[in-house]
């Protein structure tokens, strides 16, 4: 033990009271331990001080990473990367401030540039409007989205850029916004009300929520706010609606549910059954796309049926990639790479296939295609 503490206690302890243990510790150390401490205490107390400056004092130590949300985990990221004090490195973040507070927001900018200032490059993929003008340089890629994108449209510093004429710029000027509604809807339909919620970090916490409306939960990062929708509110809806067996957080008691037949969580987990579903097949609409195939002409010739248009089962599949378009090259010491499959060019079929076509396109290029440019294809076929 180290000052009557061992290190069970320390791991427990949350980042903030942690910093405060070791603030004087030598004054409670013997001269024999001082001198073995010395240099590791100084690295111990630089680390602590990096998850203090970027926003994570309420985060205990031994918390699985598991729990962590996505912005909290490339935080850590961030501090570790802060710590290693490397210069003359390109750091590339894809979008940080995701599901922050705006108060965090400013430690995680502060926290970038003293990246930068070590002597390193910083390079941010970002929509926050602070991030943008807290910058050095900003390129504002569009116009639009898809075809109508990829060209840059505006680059510079902050003040260039707010001078400038495009869609970004003009909200970043206050020339364009969103105006703030002039009445909010009052919802008729009663309200659910979770009484004494008290999981993780949660307090005893009673919720009101009015039916019929939309609801926004805010809050400091690390304030409890999945604890209490994802892993207490969801759940209890879950296990009385559909019987689901998964334990909610401790509660005392929920009203209301008579209200509600159905409960639907929308996240960030990956869609599709299979690693090869894609937004065809997950929408259902290829499907439909298959079927339209399998009535052409050539098709009934050849008696080919809907599954010929599958890519996920043998019969017209490019049986050497099994349908994937990609073959997977595993490296040693490096990641895995994914090439073209070289049999059929990553068209995913094979020969026979590809030569049913509809208004002169392959299966293969129907996939190829944007959302936008199928509606125009298939405009004649109203299911589609």
């Amino acid at each position: 033990k180290l000052d009557d503490t061992h290190i069970g206690q320390l791991a427990m302890m949350d980042i903030r009271s942690l910093g405060e243990w070791f603030e004087d510790v030598e004054s409670r150390l013997s001269d024999k331990q001082n001198i073995i401490a010395s240099e590791v205490l100084k690295e111990i107390r630089k680390r602590i001080g990096f998850l203090l400056d970027i926003g994570l004092d309420y985060l205990s130590l031994n918390r699985p990473l598991r729990t962590l949300s996505g912005g909290e985990a490339q935080r850590i990221r961030l501090a570790t990367q802060i710590g290693t004090q490397l210069v003359g490195v390109l750091y590339i973040l894809d979008e940080p401030s995701i599901g922050l507070h705006q108060r965090d927001n400013v430690k995680l900018i502060k926290a970038l540039q003293s990246l930068r200032d070590l002597g390193n490059s910083v390079l941010v993929v970002e929509h926050d409007k602070d991030m943008m003008l807290e910058s050095d340089y900003v390129l504002d890629m569009g116009p639009g989205a898809g075809r109508h994108g990829g060209h840059i449209v505006t680059a510079g510093t902050p003040q260039e850029i707010l001078k400038s004429s495009g869609v970004t710029a003009s909200y970043l000027s206050g020339k364009l916004g969103l105006p703030v509604p002039k009445s909010r809807r009052k919802g008729e339909k009663g309200e659910l009300i979770l009484k004494g919620a008290n999981g993780n970090k949660l307090k005893q916490v009673d919720l009101h929520l009015p039916l019929g409306t939309l609801i926004c939960i805010t809050g400091v990062s690390g304030s409890g706010k999945s604890t209490l929708i994802h892993e207490t509110l969801y759940p209890i809806l879950n296990r009385e609606i559909y019987h689901s067996k998964k334990e909610p957080m401790p509660y005392q008691s929920i009203e209301g549910l008579k209200e509600l037949d159905k409960v639907i969580e929308v996240d960030q987990s990956p869609i599709g059954r299979t690693p090869r579903s894609n937004p065809a097949t997950y929408t259902g609409v290829f499907s439909d796309i298959r079927t339209l195939f399998t009535e052409l002409p050539e098709s009934k010739i050849r008696g080919y049926k809907p599954g010929r248009f599958s890519f996920n089962v043998k019969g017209g599949r490019c049986e050497d990639c099994e349908g994937a378009g990609m073959k997977l090259v595993e490296m040693d010491f490096l990641p895995d790479v994914h090439v073209p499959c070289e049999t059929c060019k990553g068209k995913r079929y094979n020969r026979e296939t590809l030569e049913v076509r509809f208004k002169g396109k392959s299966i293969s290029d129907v996939l190829d295609m944007t959302v936008e440019q199928a509606v125009e294809f298939f405009e004649f076929q109203p299911k589609i």
